[in-house]
């Protein structure tokens, strides 16, 4: 009996440390989606593949007007902004212009995330950013995003 409960025992703690595991690899996968795509392509560098290759084609900023109209700005017109203002040499950016982030959670439930961040240029809080993304065959894309300004 001593040996079966042990054997039990040991069979759903290494099932709970995979699932663990697992669920760290994937928050570490959306972490760096959001890294590569958002903070380094489309706000630091205006890298046209970083970006494409983190957002899905259908992604939505969606934000309020003083008279709680809602706004949205799609993905393509976010891209085509950055990626110009590379080409004019206004981008990547450096010093205390940069960009970074401080990752305050990750929430994962099967195919669906999101990620809350501090949005910082040259260390001062700017955004809290809400970044939704789902989990495609190709991998994970940031689908929406929502905003606090500071």
């Amino acid at each position: 009996m001593k040996k079966l409960f042990f054997l039990v025992t040991v069979a759903l703690f290494s099932i709970n440390e995979n699932m663990a595991q697992s669920q760290t690899t994937e928050k570490e996968a959306v972490k760096n989606v959001v890294q590569s795509a958002y903070i380094d392509g489309l706000q630091n560098e205006g890298d046209k593949e970083k970006i494409e290759a983190g957002f899905h084609p259908d992604f939505y900023l969606l934000g309020i007007d003083k008279d709680d109209k809602m706004w949205r700005y799609a993905i393509k017109d976010w891209k085509a902004k950055a990626v110009e203002q590379r080409l004019k040499g206004e981008l990547p950016l450096k010093g205390d212009k940069h960009v970074t982030a401080n990752y305050k959670s990750i929430d994962i439930t099967g195919n669906s995330a999101v990620v809350k961040l501090e949005y910082l240029v040259g260390g001062k809080r700017i955004y809290t950013d809400y970044l939704s993304l789902y989990k495609f065959d190709s991998g994970w894309k940031i689908v929406s995003k929502i905003f606090y300004k500071h």
